[in-house]
């Protein structure tokens, strides 16, 4: 490997996730150096290299980054498979594989990380969601798994002196978006003409789409920005508006059956973040509107096979 690293050089784990994938072209555009991690898919173009490491095996992450030796680390990596996350076990594989590969990031000389944590990782009883005031109080496995791991983080960059900042994700939604979350589930309801059951929709929540979470991903892991930091779009919009747009853009308000299916329980009304730092700190703020965000995921269903839609 040639000895004279580039100025920019960033590992992105969960290169083929919902919001990896979006990260790609924009960290290629800010002039990065892109190594992109998965464990079961490899590719080639847009100037990515790609590594396919699994980061629970004793030692991956210590050769992987003897390897690549990054610059940056911008770890996204995390089991999510909607229903299941909440409680899964996985979560505590997470918080020891990312602390191995925080450590060999180090070790090799790396200066800037930056990992994905979640608004469960506050008391979700107070509604808005402030990294400097509202408590952090996680009521499930997944949230308290995040939140150790953030906190751990933050020790470790005060005692090795190492830049490092932690991006909580609210509610997002766009292309590549999991079938069974709620927009794509909704727009493959429509799509399909059949029915769409949702809860009664006066939950309040804030959505932001896939490709701006991406962008303020990037924005950050490319700043000096420390610390936790909202990754959100600080609008509040309930759930009802949301489905009644789908319903409309798609043409069939008559198949969604809002009150179908009940509040699941200890949903909180209001999740709603407070995005000063992001605004004021890191000088950035979303680009795609709710409309157009949902004008995109309908637009992508609409291109995918008819066996996925089903």
């Amino acid at each position: 490997m040639n000895s004279e690293l580039p100025l920019k050089r960033v590992l992105l784990t969960g290169a083929g996730g919902f919001i990896g994938r979006h990260c790609l072209p924009i960290l290629h555009d800010a002039r990065f150096e892109v190594h992109a991690l998965s464990r079961d898919r490899r590719e080639t173009g847009n100037g990515v290299q790609w590594h396919s490491v699994n980061l629970f095996e004793a030692g991956a992450a210590e050769g992987l980054l003897a390897e690549v030796r990054p610059t940056h680390l911008l770890h996204l990596a995390w089991y999510a498979e909607p229903g299941r996350y909440w409680t899964a076990p996985e979560n505590f594989q997470w918080v020891r594989a990312s602390l191995a590969m925080l450590q060999a990031f180090a070790a090799r000389g790396g200066q800037r990380v930056v990992m994905a944590g979640t608004c469960a990782e506050y008391d979700w009883r107070h509604g808005w969601c402030s990294e400097e005031v509202t408590p952090l109080v996680p009521a499930t496995v997944y949230g308290t798994c995040k939140h150790s791991l953030q906190a751990m983080l933050a020790a470790y960059s005060r005692q090795y002196e190492l830049s490092s900042a932690w991006g909580r994700i609210f509610f997002l939604y766009g292309p590549h978006e999991h079938p069974s979350r709620l927009v794509s589930s909704v727009i493959r309801s429509l799509l399909r003409g059949e029915p769409a059951l949702c809860s009664s929709g006066e939950q309040v929540r804030d959505f932001m789409h896939v490709a701006d979470v991406a962008s303020a991903f990037v924005t950050l892991l490319d700043s000096e920005v420390q610390g936790p930091i909202n990754i959100a779009s600080g609008e509040a919009v309930a759930i009802r508006d949301v489905v009644e747009r789908i319903s409309a853009k798609l043409g069939h308000p008559e198949l969604l059956r809002l009150g179908a299916r009940p509040v699941p329980p200890k949903e909180p009304p209001l999740l709603l973040a407070d995005v000063r730092r992001l605004k004021n700190e890191l000088g950035w703020q979303p680009s795609i509107g709710l409309n157009s965000g949902l004008d995109d995921a309908i637009a992508w269903w609409r291109t995918q096979p008819r066996a996925a839609i089903r």
